[in-house]
């Protein structure tokens, strides 16, 4: 890669291997680059500890999403996602073991794929992107099974409420939906700008990020970050942050974000 390849470079994605060792990244140019951990991070590294220990193409066009099973690590592109090998990608040996495509509307459509995660629970994987739908595929079958339809606009982030068999996801449209698998309708819609609390109407109100644990939902992006009741359906704390949530996680009894000013600083 050139000097104005390297200038003009976004990296759009990230995964830690199963064993926690190596860190793969992703970027606009379709590479996938995996670095070791160990000799990065060693009080010794040099700057080539600090370069890749491989680099390849993984899709045509940007790689937006990265996820990491117990043996594959998961690449999403414009309307496809691969399933590269940790044991052999370790080795240096490049091979998809798979490639799928979701059941788009026509085959001229290829939305890019923003969001990936897994239901443990039915050994799925849940995607989500530029077509405004949530699709769910049977990692056992390799076939999508369902299409979830009813974001208006692209769909951003991802999660799972596996107790309940219920599926969350966040869009561009400002609403976080609440899926039932077992019925594949939308249980609960909430649209988080509406709340005068949560209201950050000069940001938008798009929906960047959406986590649960148990009862409890977090979610932000144009909005406030907020902490959502889903028995309840109800905002019950607001985080005053500055800046626009890009994620969130529950830890242990605290909760952890990651934000972006209009500068794109971020903290």
């Amino acid at each position: 890669m050139g000097p104005v390849e390297l200038l003009h470079m976004s990296v759009f994605s990230q995964s830690f291997s199963p064993c926690g060792r190596f860190l793969a990244a992703g970027n606009n140019y379709g590479q996938i680059a995996l670095f070791s951990l160990s000799a990065a991070l060693s009080p010794d590294a040099s700057a080539l500890n600090q370069k890749p220990v491989l680099t390849f193409t993984a899709h045509e066009g940007p790689v937006f999403c990265l996820l990491s099973t117990d043996v594959h690590l998961l690449s999403s592109g414009n309307g496809e996602i691969s399933a590269w090998s940790w044991s052999e990608l370790i080795k240096k040996n490049v091979k998809p073991v798979w490639t799928r495509r979701p059941n788009y509307r026509s085959s001229l459509e290829i939305p890019e794929i923003n969001a990936m995660t897994l239901n443990p629970r039915d050994d799925t994987l849940i995607v989500g992107g530029g077509d405004n739908n949530v699709h769910i595929l049977d990692l056992e079958q390799g076939v999508f099974k369902a299409v979830l339809q009813g974001h208006t606009d692209y769909i951003h982030c991802l999660s799972v409420r596996e107790r309940d068999n219920e599926i969350l996801s966040g869009g561009e449209d400002g609403a976080v939906r609440v899926w039932d698998t077992r019925t594949g309708r939308s249980a609960h819609c909430i649209e988080v700008y509406k709340y005068e609390m949560c209201a950050r109407p000069q940001f938008g109100k798009w929906i960047s990020c959406v986590t649960t644990d148990s009862d409890w939902m977090l979610c932000g992006g144009g909005p406030a970050l907020s902490l959502w009741h889903l028995r309840s359906l109800s905002p019950t704390s607001v985080f005053p942050l500055t800046g626009c949530q890009r994620q969130a996680v529950f830890y242990q009894d605290m909760v952890t974000s990651l934000c972006t000013h209009s500068d794109g600083s971020v903290f």
